[in-house]
């Protein structure tokens, strides 16, 4: 009975959302994993808002959050095939089709915010290609960038400014590129979930931490760990994709509309997860933590032990690979 209810109420949603849409020249339905109360739910409304203001009803903005239709590895085969018009998904979910894009969990590529934004913002030498690429390979194009925030480092009783502060360690991890990261250092990458964090480092199941400066404060790390080092080792991206066969078939106008809106939540968004993390780290200074930030001296040495994690993202992300790596490059310098 209770998932047939829990039908039921998805085919009303969808049938509400079909009979608003004939009042509408053109629907855009957009798929997300996530709450719709997340940061990135809400600067799809703000999107929403923009859209249906500027073309004046003409355009009608669905948001189906909470991964009603599809889930996050799913949204890049059903917008590309045309099952949905638009999707948001991790960045990472096109690393079967695009390798490269995996440039955005190279330890210590974008450690800064300067750095993260420049190599974020549209037409980039790093992101440009990556979009042209997921375009060619997926058939969904890309229509902005959702800032999602960094990888900090945790820990009990002195810093992780150094890769020898992770010898031998047992450290927390969330992806298979930051395991061998911290492989390659010398420490023992162990998977846990976000969720069980707190307990893991309560009960000494690892030794450092690894996760979003947001997280620690949404969980309150600060009760089990009492240093945060500000690494910014790795930088968590979504984005959003639209079906292009769609977006050519819309009218020019149509496509101004949303390409301006696109634009616009581009940037709030990148601004918001700015104020999350600056909010994050004063409200853990506040119950007692420390902020360490590493010394370029002390980047370099962690970039020099992540060579294989490097020549690995060489071998397997072919000549885009190599592109986007030497534009990283430059922009560091």
């Amino acid at each position: 009975m209770k998932k047939f209810l829990t039908m039921a109420a998805a085919a009303a949603v969808l049938s509400g959302g079909l009979s608003m849409a004939q009042a509408a020249e053109t629907t855009l339905r957009i798929t997300l994993q996530l709450p719709l109360t997340s940061h990135l739910g809400q600067n799809l409304v703000l999107f929403k808002e923009e859209v249906e203001k500027k073309s004046g009803g003409d355009i009608e903005v669905q948001i189906y959050d909470s991964a009603q239709l599809f889930k996050d590895k799913q949204v890049p085969q059903a917008v590309g095939s045309g099952s949905i018009e638009m999707g948001v998904a991790s960045l990472t979910r096109f690393v079967g089709d695009i390798p490269a894009v995996d440039i955005f969990y190279q330890p210590f590529m974008f450690n800064t915010d300067e750095l993260i934004r420049k190599a974020t913002a549209k037409g980039s030498p790093v992101r440009g290609p990556l979009d042209d690429a997921i375009l060619e390979q997926t058939g969904a194009r890309v229509l902005w960038w959702q800032a999602y925030g960094s990888a900090v480092m945790l820990s009990n009783g002195g810093d992780v400014a150094t890769p020898e502060a992770v010898k031998d360690k047992k450290v927390r991890v969330f992806g298979k590129t930051l395991g061998e990261f911290v492989k390659s250092c010398g420490g023992a990458p162990t998977l846990i979930s976000g969720s069980e964090q707190y307990l893991a480092y309560q009960r000494g199941t690892v030794d450092v931490g690894m996760t979003g400066v947001s997280g620690v404060k949404s969980r309150k790390l600060w009760d089990v760990m009492d240093t945060i080092t500000k690494t910014q080792h790795a930088d968590i991206e979504f984005i959003v994709v639209v079906n292009d066969e769609f977006w050519s078939g819309l009218p020019e106008a149509h496509r101004k509309i949303i390409s301006d809106a696109a634009a616009m939540a581009d940037a709030a968004v990148r601004d918001k997860i700015s104020e999350i993390e600056e909010a994050a780290f004063a409200e853990s200074v506040k119950n007692g933590m420390k902020i360490v930030e590493p010394t370029a001296e002390q980047i370099n040495a962690w970039r020099a032990c992540s060579q294989p994690v490097y020549d690995q993202y060489a071998n397997d992300a072919g000549e885009l690979g190599k592109l986007v790596m030497d534009a990283a490059k430059k922009l560091q310098q």
